[in-house]
């Protein structure tokens, strides 16, 4: 059994784990996973997440990596989310001390200062998990969501090479979509504050992981409705980091009082 499982005393295991419930059989066929966007306003700017497709760019030799099945099938899990707009930051401290960020774009930035501000933040000095190293957060749409036990990761983009890395690490999280659907943040911890940090439109800016159980089983990814019952849910936790340390022990109030179905995929005409 996985650290996640819970088994209660009359030996039910909740669905929160990648095991199976208890006394159920396994299930088959491609796990359906949603995602969308829990705002509205300005989300054209946002692309869909897509499949990672490393395996499809060399295949003409029979011993190529592409065609391995364990690259494959590792590489099939990965979903890409992109940049949707322009970051050009510098780290400064103000007169008292105080840690700052500087648009270093400045009058020629494609993303207004107000808005930066907006969607960027610098956790308090405080709560930065190494000394001299700030914590950036920025604020993102995306939500995935799923009506089995499905467990998503958010990291970086280490398949993707770039020419100017980072001048520190992204840090993500692990947790099951299907009772925590929760709007993904991206986290970074600024190791090299000389160095400024830069990403352009459009570059990968992280990846996304979907667990599935049995492991073997294939993920179909859509765009999902933002139908009532979804949104209420989303409602109902969303805020509880605020409260309480550890959310994790909340899941399975969450999955006591959550809609049966909550994935309806969009149709498109």
């Amino acid at each position: 059994m996985t650290p996640d499982a819970r088994v209660e005393a009359d030996g039910t295991q909740l669905s929160v784990s990648l095991e199976n419930t208890a006394g159920t059989e396994p299930s088959s066929g491609p796990v359906q996973v949603g995602w969308f966007l829990n705002q509205t306003k300005g989300t054209v700017i946002y692309d869909a997440p897509e499949r990672f497709r490393g395996a499809d760019k060399a295949r003409t030799h029979a011993k190529s990596a592409s065609r391995c099945p364990a690259v494959i099938n590792m590489e099939s899990r990965y979903f890409v989310i992109k940049c949707p707009f322009d970051l050009n930051l510098g780290f400064a401290r103000d007169k008292e001390g105080k840690p700052v960020l500087r648009n270093l774009s400045g009058d020629l930035s494609g993303i207004r200062s107000n808005k930066l501000r907006e969607k960027v933040h610098m956790t308090a000095e405080h709560e930065w998990r190494y000394p001299g190293v700030p914590t950036i957060q920025v604020e993102t749409p995306y939500v995935f969501i799923a009506d089995e036990p499905v467990y998503a990761t958010q990291l970086s983009c280490f398949m993707h090479y770039s020419r100017d890395p980072l001048p520190g690490t992204i840090f993500g999280g692990r947790y099951p979509i299907n009772v925590w659907p929760r709007p993904l943040m991206w986290a970074f911890e600024w190791h090299d504050i000389e160095k400024p940090l830069t990403i352009r439109r459009g570059d990968p800016w992280f990846y996304v992981c979907l667990e599935t159980m049995p492991q073997d089983r294939s993920v179909v990814l859509s765009e999902v409705e933002r139908t009532p019952e979804l949104l209420d849910y989303m409602e109902m936790i969303s805020g509880a980091v605020n409260y309480v340390n550890q959310t994790f022990s909340l899941f399975e109030a969450a999955e006591a009082r959550r809609p049966a179905r909550l994935v309806n995929p969009v149709k498109r005409g």
